[in-house]
């Protein structure tokens, strides 16, 4: 069995990733700094399981400060995670300054940490957003990724490009992780899914920016998880596309949140924001072919697994700041 560091452990794909390693058998190191990007009693709550579990040690630390390197000077892992990111197109237009100490000089640390302490696999968590405006739908790990269109994705194609470069210098086995739309229990509150399924459930206004027809490749968090554990494997260096496999209209989304909540909803729709794709369909097949990955869930189970977990949680979850 492994021992891994998974960094971004509090994080809504490192606590499930790392419940997934554990079950498994292995035993995980989760670096987190619980900072406020969102409600943080989602991140305590999803760290709470993880400490529950036996094979999981907690560090709080900030992957963007280099002392974490020392902090694990001589410890051996079979394989470091790197899921701690700042994520979210419109936040990185107001601050990106932090998108680039986390994204880019954070993956930097964690890249010189497997060089000083001789680990071999580095798995990257890259986003949907490298791919710019008016890529080929489904869109292939081929397509261009050189004019990201905010500071987030460019921080991101920063962190791959240094990923390449350890990869090139140390030969240090990378998997770059482009993950679409990510939904699921305890989910991110700043995203979709999870605000529709409160604010439907709670009666609220269902607020969207634009017409509602923009779209997203949606993909449950269980397959995620499951699909980067796969790519743990030695590939040299590989960027791969992980979820984005079922498209659907914010509009349609709406629509079987409703469905499964079982009420109706009252939806504003407000101006469409600039940093927003309009569209994001991802081409999985390499993922097929390389990590004999397949989604397991379709939309509808997945909403239902969202809401049952968000009814039993319902007292604090239904509190949880949405912006």
């Amino acid at each position: 069995m492994g021992n891994y560091l998974v960094t971004g452990a509090a994080g809504f794909i490192g606590a499930r990733t790392s419940e997934v390693l554990i079950q498994d058998g292995h035993t995980v190191s989760g670096i987190d700094n619980l900072n406020d990007a969102y409600d943080i009693r989602m991140k305590e709550f999803r760290l709470r399981r993880l400490q529950a579990l036996g094979g999981f040690t907690f560090h709080k630390l900030d992957i963007s400060e280099k002392s974490v390197i020392d902090h694990f000077n001589g410890q051996n892992f079979d394989g470091v995670i790197n899921l701690a990111a700042r994520a979210g197109v419109r936040y990185s237009v107001s601050d990106p300054w932090v998108f680039v100490q986390t994204n880019m000089v954070g993956t930097l640390n964690m890249l010189e940490l497997c060089r000083q302490n001789g680990v071999k696999k580095f798995i990257l968590a890259s986003t949907s957003s490298i791919y710019g405006e008016d890529p080929p739908y489904p869109t292939p790990e081929t397509a261009s990724s050189s004019e990201p269109l905010q500071p987030y994705a460019a921080s991101k194609k920063g962190a791959e490009a240094m990923s390449h470069a350890y990869h090139h210098l140390y030969g240090i086995d990378v998997s770059v992780l482009r993950y679409f739309t990510v939904y699921g229990p305890a989910g991110r509150p700043d995203l979709a899914l999870f605000r529709f399924v409160q604010w439907v459930s709670e009666g609220r206004p269902v607020r969207v920016n634009g017409d509602g027809e923009q779209s997203r490749g949606f993909t449950y968090i269980d397959d995620i998880a499951r699909g980067t554990i796969l790519a743990l494997k030695p590939v040299g260096y590989e960027i791969i596309n992980l979820g984005g496999h079922e498209v659907i209209t914010i509009n349609n989304l709406i629509k079987l949140v409703e469905d499964v909540v079982g009420k109706k909803a009252e939806v504003l729709y407000g101006p469409p924001n600039l940093a927003d794709m309009r569209s994001n369909w991802a081409d999985v097949s390499k993922a097929g072919q390389m990590l004999g990955w397949e989604p397991q869930y379709d939309m509808r189970a997945g909403t239902e697994k969202l809401v049952e977990w968000y009814n039993a949680e319902r007292d604090w979850a239904s509190e949880i700041l949405t912006p």
